[in-house]
């Protein structure tokens, strides 16, 4: 098992275990499976077990759980959302090259709006204009987003919960605390900064608040002068 060693202000280290790739690794391949095989049971033979965006997601949860893209209703809204959004644009636009840019344009449109962006999702909606699920009927092209997209989402989440438990993480994911600080970077600056740039960060602001904390601590630490040597007893 990998550590993650962080410097606490007092100068104690706090000691978080990270999984090594082979444990991801594993934990992707139970999401994987458990999704497929679940949802195999239920879904109509017209519509597939799993769906490709599936397998991106799976990176995120496994392996990048702390980021917002990874969250349950990142993974759960975005995937579905999209995917019917991507059915609803092959409903009315029955070229595929057009309707594909549409879908993925809108999805992502519709994502950013609800709160809900995965990038994922725009494999999704992808999908659901490249295998027109509606050619096996209206029934199926509108139980897409739910049988077999949101039931592989769901399953995939709750594998994501049990890994992260067992690996000793917290999944959804839930920031740490900042360690207390007495002077430098506040969390109002961290904000204003962010106010002032034109770009978006995968992370959140609590964890960005935290990394820099510590970030100060340890250069402080690494700074502050060596101790002197004690006085040889007369």
């Amino acid at each position: 098992m990998k550590k993650h060693v962080s410097f606490l202000p007092s100068g104690m280290t706090l000691i978080r275990p990270k999984p090594s790739p082979v444990l991801i690794g594993l934990g992707g391949v139970c999401g994987i499976l458990t999704s497929m095989l679940v949802t195999g049971c239920v879904t109509p033979a017209s519509l597939p077990a799993l769906v490709a965006p599936i397998g991106a997601s799976s990176v995120l949860v496994f392996a990048l759980p702390a980021s917002p893209l990874a969250s349950p209703r990142a993974v759960i809204g975005g995937n579905m959302i999209s995917a019917m959004v991507g059915v609803l644009v092959s409903l009315v636009v029955s070229n595929p090259m057009p309707a594909a840019g549409l879908a993925v344009g809108l999805a992502i449109l519709v994502m950013s709006l609800t709160r809900t962006l995965h990038p994922p999702g725009g494999a999704a909606a992808l999908t659901s204009v490249l295998m027109h699920p509606s050619s096996a009927g209206l029934g199926a092209a509108f139980l897409f987003p739910i049988v077999p997209v949101g039931l592989n989402s769901v399953l995939l989440v709750g594998v994501g919960v049990a890994f992260h438990h067992l690996t000793g993480h917290t999944y959804p994911h839930q920031a740490l605390p900042a360690p207390p600080q007495k002077t430098g970077v506040q969390r109002e600056d961290i904000l204003a900064a962010l106010s002032k740039t034109d770009e978006t960060f995968d992370i959140e602001v609590d964890d960005l608040e935290r990394l820099l904390v510590l970030a100060e601590s340890h250069a402080h630490q690494r700074q502050a002068p060596p101790p002197r040597p004690a006085a040889a007893p007369q």
